[in-house]
């Protein structure tokens, strides 16, 4: 596909939900204005911004806590999720053995693991990265474990009736092939780890975005509520947006969808 055909392409699937956002923020501020809606129970949009950019420096500091909680969890959560996936892929009986036990994991509410956490391992860092790498962690090994076993049969018995070591097939043929998978539990983890971080500040934290909204809620602050929303939003879309161009990046043999 050319340049200019994947410009168009792009800008055909991102204009639709551009305009239908913008639609739906003017549709919130008539209704808002019209029906004389009081701010503290729906703020318009024009006075979210309002207030968020008059609060741009409180805004910024917590911001900036929850991204290097939301980065470090997030590493943490990918390379867990990925060793587990390799070394349920590796061993068979483990992955019969455990697998149903890491799908029964994710019955159960992080909110309500949470405080357990708290308890056992204080009020520092360490028990808001366990929280994100709980969330994180599932969707990269799942992924990575399906992505694993749809190695080419022909290569594999290939390179086998070559005489390669395990290792090399794992690090040649099936590590690679698995990579379109990977990445697409490591976007859904991307989203996950912010949400996972704001999960951690509400159950205990002195900074960060959630610990902000918690301090807006006590406040009847609703317009700095949606304004710190907004953040979280932009976070989401951001981390999804760098894996997306870190696939497209190492994964270079993957052909182009028309």
């Amino acid at each position: 596909m050319n340049p200019k055909g994947k410009n168009a392409s792009w800008w055909k699937s991102v204009w639709p939900p551009f305009v239908a956002v913008l639609f739906f923020l003017a549709a919130w501020q008539g209704a808002v204005s019209y029906l004389h809606v009081e701010s503290w129970l729906l703020p318009a949009p024009s006075l979210i911004v309002q207030e968020g950019i008059a609060q741009t420096a409180l805004l910024g500091a917590h911001t900036w806590a929850t991204i290097r909680l939301t980065l470090a969890g997030f590493a943490i959560g990918t390379a867990t999720g990925l060793l587990i996936a390799i070394v349920l892929h590796t061993i068979p009986f483990l992955k019969s053995a455990l697998y149903p036990l890491l799908i029964l994991s994710q019955n159960i509410p992080i909110i309500a693991l949470g405080p357990l956490l708290m308890v056992w391992f204080g009020f520092g860092v360490l028990p808001k990265l366990m929280v994100i790498t709980l969330v994180c962690f599932f969707p990269v090994a799942v992924a990575a474990m399906d992505g694993l076993t749809r190695t080419d049969r022909t290569m594999m018995n290939y390179m086998q009736m070559s005489g390669a070591s395990r290792m090399a097939i794992f690090m040649k043929l099936e590590l690679p092939h698995s990579l379109p998978q990977v990445f697409s539990g490591v976007k859904i983890a991307a989203t996950y780890s912010v949400m996972g971080a704001i999960i951690a500040e509400w159950i205990g934290a002195s900074e960060g975005i959630g610990y902000y909204m918690l301090l807006q809620k006590s406040a009847y602050r609703t317009d700095l509520i949606f304004a710190a929303i907004g953040i979280i939003v932009t976070l989401s879309l951001l981390m999804f947006v760098v894996i997306l161009l870190l696939e497209k990046w190492l994964v270079r043999w993957k052909p182009d969808r028309e």
